[in-house]
């Protein structure tokens, strides 16, 4: 793995004499306070500013800040006009835009593209605080304010739409996000190394457009890449009938000669004879400096109308996302390319330290009163360990924002963390809520061999099953554990972040620390489905991973004398899942005893893999060609409702469309009383059942209810677990919150 320059090794800016601030300014009166004239940098996010190192906007402020740049923030502005992006006056060094914590669309919008009524970033939770496609809309108001003023884009938003993506809230392929939002520079991924750079390069006198070199940032390319070699995404991975590639080492005669037989070869689908295909590979890829190669891409009109060269073209791009061995890329968009440098390298443990070792306040600014931040409210004490997966779950968008190589933080910071929210946060009981990341368990695992590490090109470390170069080793997790609920003060620690079951049983001491010690009665893991077909498209682990896990589960809580459950989740709908998978999830549901009160359809996410599936009902998990099997896809509304139907198959509201389904697909014999079957054969009275319905303050599923997503059967009354909310990613599902049992 290549090294960096470490972030705490910049030279401070000058304003560094200010100090830090209780808050990053967000009006005049507090720059005032603080003794500033005007900003070096302003954020505009769509989120809340809450003070807290799970929140991007403070994370990048409070970096800058330390490097000793005055920085303001601009949130949840009034995009309606530029007035609310002048109030900080002009920054001396760029606006750093971005849509916030989530992608703003699938921040609105629900997986069957209906509006939601609330938003969890903003005060009160109320909805309709932030534009769609707020990344656009905030730099274009940036830009009406000050047109002089480069913008440099970032978050979430801006990774996942960095490229031409697919975008299923219009049902189409959009052009790169940095085309659509006129920004002058465009951050992918965390962007700490990326963002200290680009400060301090312009606090130097350097011009935006000179910032053609800086790992993780995308930009337009309007001179000539000195010393590149170029070469086509074709050569990588080649899809099939292509446009003819012109190699500059062949001369106009010998491209002639052979024109005939590659042409009639392309259109067939053939592959090519040897004397062929030197026309297209003349130059041995060994001769190449990877670090001097750049590989273009289909471009966006070739993408937009060709589904084949889309999931090619997303094939490519999630084959150089390892630091360690990936290519820049170019993508053309109506004549003018688009440059993606290399992802950045991983911060190491001190870097990490550095970052959340800044002076956060852990709490919302000032400014909102007694409003609740229902997002705050999750996180409030949880602290973050570490970053990134190497899960590979072709539905989240973990891998393509934070990478898969893991960044850890020290143990030391960490319970610093925890010291500081026992001692600083308001309402702290004792009670840490979590402890983890985007998977609670790869804290500090690792390939062997950091050689194969930089090499390695595998989508995932853990599918179809465990690398033997993987190291699996807990030890370092579970004496952290032992660490945090030993601190003074702290009276339970809460493991509430997704866990990776299939390599949590590699330690059965993990398992049995975790059970006896960190479960608040319910645990929370992801099988997603039981069948091949989906899991294959998923890149998870069979049933039988969940059953291991499962048996240890109930094995150490009885041990402990301790009553647990697990509560799996599953999605419906999701590419390479058919009717029948439905069914034979619905079934094994049953014969298990659970109930899914909350079901989560598939949520195609900017960029990811199993999206690029559903749109092209292509699998660019292995080569795409134009003779490639095509994938099932769920996209018909009524169908994705029986998918989901299936998942609540106690509901008697669902009884007649299962009912037609299990005709249609020859399976009458699942309707009937019996043990065995689905559902029964006659439907409850209408005005009876309403009638229970109105009994309940709140339908069973819906936000207020206070059940759990999936419910075991269990005969026992509701009980408070304390356990609070789990974190789910974008590109996965919403938290449950109040879990309980029945």
């Amino acid at each position: 793995m290549q090294t960096a320059k470490p972030l705490f090794d910049h030279p401070k800016y000058w304003a560094e004499c200010f100090g830090p601030s209780p808050f990053l300014p967000m009006s005049r009166e507090e720059m005032d306070q603080l003794g500033w004239d005007t900003c070096d940098v302003i954020i505009v996010t769509g989120d809340a500013y809450v003070d807290h190192p799970s929140f991007g906007m403070a994370v990048i402020g409070r970096l800058l800040e330390g490097q000793g740049f005055r920085v303001g923030i601009i949130a949840q502005p009034d995009w309606n006009s530029k007035e609310d992006f002048m109030k900080l006056g002009k920054p001396n060094l760029f606006f750093g835009v971005a849509a916030g914590n989530m992608d703003s669309m699938i921040n609105r919008y629900t997986a069957d593209r209906k509006v939601r009524s609330d938003d969890a970033y903003t005060p009160g939770g109320e909805g309709g605080k932030r534009p769609d496609r707020a990344s656009l809309v905030y730099s274009h108001r940036c830009r009406e304010a000050f047109a002089d003023v480069p913008i440099v884009l970032g978050g979430i938003e801006a990774s996942l739409r960095r490229i031409a993506h697919y975008d299923y809230w219009q049902d189409k392929v959009r052009k790169s996000i940095l085309v659509d939002s006129g920004a002058d520079i465009l951050l992918f991924g965390n962007a700490e190394r990326a963002i200290a750079e680009v400060a301090f390069r312009l606090s130097c006198g350097e011009t935006v457009e000179s910032l053609t070199d800086i790992r993780g940032t995308a930009f337009v390319r309007k001179d000539s890449a000195d010393g590149y070699y170029e070469l086509d995404s074709t050569r990588v991975d080649r899809p099939g009938r292509v446009d003819k590639i012109i190699s500059p080492y062949v001369n106009t005669q010998e491209l002639q000669e052979c024109s005939s037989s590659q042409q009639a070869a392309v259109e067939t689908g053939t592959e090519l004879d040897s004397d062929t295909t030197v026309v297209v590979d003349l130059l041995p890829s060994s001769r190449i400096e990877r670090d001097k190669t750049v590989i273009r891409l289909p471009s966006y009109e070739k993408v937009r109308n060709d589904p084949v060269l889309y999931a090619h073209a997303n094939r490519v791009l999630h084959q150089e996302t390892n630091p360690g061995n990936a290519r820049a890329l170019v993508q053309k968009h109506a004549g003018q390319d688009i440059w993606f440098n290399p992802p950045a390298i991983p911060l190491t443990t001190e870097e990490m330290d550095y970052v959340f070792d800044q002076p956060f306040a852990r709490v919302p600014h000032p400014s909102y009163g007694e409003a609740r931040i229902p997002a705050y409210e999750m996180i409030r004490f949880s602290v973050n360990i570490m970053r990134g997966c190497f899960g590979g779950c072709t539905f989240c968008s973990i891998t393509e924002h934070e990478g898969r190589i893991i960044q850890n933080r020290s143990h030391d910071s960490i319970i610093r963390e925890i010291e500081a929210m026992r001692d600083k946060v308001p309402g702290f009981t004792g009670v840490v809520s979590d402890l983890g990341g985007p998977t609670a368990n790869m804290y500090r695992i690792a390939c062997k061999s950091p050689e194969i590490e930089a090499a390695c090109r595998k989508p995932s470390c853990v599918y179809p099953g465990i690398c033997s170069n993987l190291n699996t080793d807990h030890s370092s997790l579970i004496e952290l554990y032992r660490k945090a609920r030993d601190l003074k003060g702290v009276k339970k620690v809460l493991i509430a972040s997704g866990l990776r079951y299939d390599l949590a049983v590699e330690s059965p001491e993990y398992v049995r620390e975790l059970v006896t010690h960190h479960v608040g009665g319910y645990l929370k893991i992801a099988p997603e489905h039981t069948e091949e077909g989906p899991l294959s498209k998923m890149m998870k682990p069979g049933i039988g991973s969940y059953d291991r896990f499962k048996r240890m589960f109930e094995k150490y809580s009885k041990e402990a004398g301790k009553e647990q459950y697990l509560i799996p989740y599953f999605i419906a709908a999701h590419p390479g899942t058919t009717d029948e998978d439905m069914l034979n999830l619905a079934l094994w549901l049953k014969r298990n005893g659970f109930r899914a009160d909350q079901v989560q359809a598939f949520y195609p996410s900017p960029m990811a893999t199993a999206t690029t599936m559903y749109h092209t009902a292509r699998n660019p998990l292995s080569r795409v060609t134009y003779k490639t099997d095509k994938v099932d896809t769920v996209k018909d509304p009524l169908q994705r409702r029986l998918h989901k139907a299936f998942l609540r198959y106690h509901d008697p509201n669902n009884w007649p469309m299962l009912r037609e389904a299990l005709m249609r697909m020859g399976r009458a014999d699942l309707i009937g009383p019996g043990k065995h079957q689905l559902i029964p054969k006659h439907q409850p009275r209408v005005e009876g059942y309403q009638s229970a319905r109105r009994k309940n303050s709140t339908p069973p599923g819906s936000r207020k209810s206070g059940r759990p997503l999936l419910t075991q059967h269990t005969g026992l009354p509701p009980r408070d677990t304390g356990a609070g909310e789990g974190s789910r990613k974008a590109g996965k599902r919403r938290p449950v919150k109040n879990v309980t049992r029945r």
